[in-house]
């Protein structure tokens, strides 16, 4: 087997390989070599840099893909909450890396995926164009919507879908941004 064990001389520096092996009935020969990075927990130690593992990462997509999926036939409501509740859970326990930069990215994908559902959900073109003007969208941008041969992952993305199912829409449903989330573990006060 091999171990990893941090050296916690100077915080995170330095984490040191150590791998095992049988050289007689009662005897353990050790093999030791210095590494810079730790994968513990679904954090990756590197430096004095906590970040989230690639494995924690394509988990977070893969349950996302999860609880967006378009055949998943069930409301809204229940596809918002249940998603709120696993964003919710890995935020505060991954808000301890103080890595920011795909957050931004990863709340416009989901919000992306929820556009999509809702294009989905509604089918047909009637029903699409009707939403849309529901919604605020003008009619001519609507009927093309609902009238185009695209799918709904490539409509979720124009312009006409961004202004009928707004990221004001999508709050008022009750979706949490991980962003906001993140900024509230890491600036409680401001």
């Amino acid at each position: 087997g091999s171990w990893l064990i941090p050296l916690c001389k100077y915080g995170w520096n330095q984490c040191v390989e150590v791998e095992s092996g049988k050289t007689g009935a009662d005897s353990l020969a050790l093999t030791v070599r210095k590494t810079n990075t730790l994968d513990f927990l679904g954090f990756t130690f590197k430096g004095k840099q906590i970040r989230w593992s690639e494995k924690a990462i394509r988990h977070f997509k893969y349950r996302v893909r999860q609880l967006t999926g378009r055949s998943w036939g069930v409301s809204m409501q229940r596809r918002i909450r249940e998603l709120n509740q696993f964003l919710s859970g890995w935020i505060n326990y991954f808000a301890l890396a103080k890595y920011y930069r795909p957050l931004p990215l990863y709340d416009e994908w989901i919000r992306r995926r929820l556009r999509m559902c809702f294009l989905k959900q509604w089918r047909k073109p009637r029903t699409r164009i009707r939403n849309l003007i529901k919604l605020g969208v003008p009619e001519k941008p609507a009927i093309s919507i609902g009238l185009s041969s695209k799918g709904p992952y490539r409509l979720a993305k124009t312009f006409a879908v961004h202004q009928g199912i707004s990221n004001e829409f999508l709050s008022k449903l009750g979706l949490v941004s991980a962003k906001e989330i993140w900024v509230k573990f890491h600036y409680p006060n401001g």
